[in-house]
């Protein structure tokens, strides 16, 4: 038999690491962080124990990385549904509703999330951060903005300010009022974008997070990975 090729060996590569992020997502929005181990999140995957340590240096980068890559899917499935528009507002609303959606969608893990984000490691870029910051810089720019390297980081603190308050146990913020002041602060119409959970309320999330991990090779433009953290 011959030896695979680079490329062969690439693909497999790059199917495992999906397998793990998607596997990481599955076990802690079932179970939750601490009770879900690497051992777990490996057997979920179909891969040897040994492969989590070689693709993420521990457990809270693997969740990161894993939520990342359910954030940039999310609102990339999002901003494309149609009607597609290329309206900067309209992309802009869309975009804080995806993200006010995941934490009606994904509450625990969301939770989990920005908990680890606030641990000493701290905020992991990795290449599913990176392809959310391009995402975001581009619905940034497309808004109006003159200086999407300045304005970017402004969208994400308001963003990961606003799950936050959204998730704190025992005193979550109401999402309308979240969305109310995002939408403001942005000039946008309520009417716009695709609010969560309120005003006609909103359909059962899918609980199939398969095609946010697809093991198929993505197109080079959405795999780059810009230089935004």
């Amino acid at each position: 038999m011959s030896p695979r090729s680079a490329s062969v060996n690439e693909e497999l590569r790059r199917r495992s690491r999906e397998r793990l992020l998607q596997s990481a997502v599955e076990l802690v929005s079932e179970r939750g962080y601490d009770a879900t181990t690497l051992a777990d999140i490996a057997d979920r995957a179909g891969s040897a124990r040994g492969l989590v340590s070689y693709y993420f240096p521990g457990k809270r980068q693997l969740l990161q990385s894993a939520v990342h890559r359910l954030m940039h899917r999310t609102l990339e499935e999002a901003l494309e549904r149609e009607p597609r528009t290329e309206d900067g507002r309209e992309r802009m609303a869309r975009a804080i509703d995806a993200i006010l959606g995941l934490t009606v969608d994904h509450p625990l893990l969301m939770r989990q999330h920005m908990a680890g984000m606030l641990q000493a490691q701290g905020f992991v870029q990795c290449p599913e951060q990176q392809r959310l910051a391009e995402l975001l810089g581009d619905t940034v720019a497309r808004h109006g903005s003159t200086d999407p390297g300045t304005d970017y980081p402004k969208l994400r603190a308001l963003l990961m300010g606003a799950v936050y308050a959204a998730l704190v146990p025992g005193a979550p913020m109401p999402l309308p009022v979240l969305r109310a002041e995002l939408f403001q602060w942005y000039g946008l119409d309520r009417r716009m974008g695709s609010p969560p959970e309120y005003e006609g309320g909103r359909e059962p999330h899918d609980t199939d997070l398969s095609r946010f991990f697809a093991t198929e090779s993505r197109s080079p433009e959405r795999n780059g990975q810009g230089d935004r953290a």
